[in-house]
């Protein structure tokens, strides 16, 4: 497994984006069907934009119609880490990259088998790569 990164809030905010800084570290949400990847169909792999460690698979993202890019499983369960979260008076579980803690969306027991699983990602928490292809593809 990739090394954990540490970086200080003003780290993040000197490599990040504002909105990347918004959504990564203060656990923020893009609006629904306005991020890049929401209906992005290329074949390749989505790295974590805060340190680009591969996290999901593009044979793994379907259509939810949730309007976030959507998978059913990530490449590797321990480069994303599941956290209970009871903010906004509802409880769900949050997905972050393991390496850098970076927040990246929500999992839901709503999507397609093989694994029942939905993995809901901001688009600004994901970079796409068409050049590379994982080992399982």
């Amino acid at each position: 497994m990739s090394q954990k990164i540490e970086k200080s809030e003003d780290e993040w905010k000197g490599v990040l984006t504002p909105e990347q800084f918004h959504v990564l570290r203060k656990k923020g949400t893009e609006r629904p069907f306005t991020g890049e990847y929401w209906n992005h169909k290329e074949t390749g792999v989505y790295r974590c934009a805060g340190c680009g460690e591969e996290l999901f698979d593009s044979t793994t993202k379907f259509d939810a119609h949730c309007g976030w890019p959507s998978f059913y499983d990530s490449i590797d369960r321990r480069k994303v880490r599941e956290i209970e979260d009871f903010s906004h008076g509802m409880h769900r579980v949050e997905v972050v990259c393991d390496t850098c803690g970076g927040h990246l969306g929500h999992i839901f027991p709503d999507g397609p088998q093989p694994t029942g699983a939905r993995y809901c990602i901001n688009s600004i928490s994901i970079k796409f790569d068409p050049s590379k292809e994982t080992e399982e593809a």
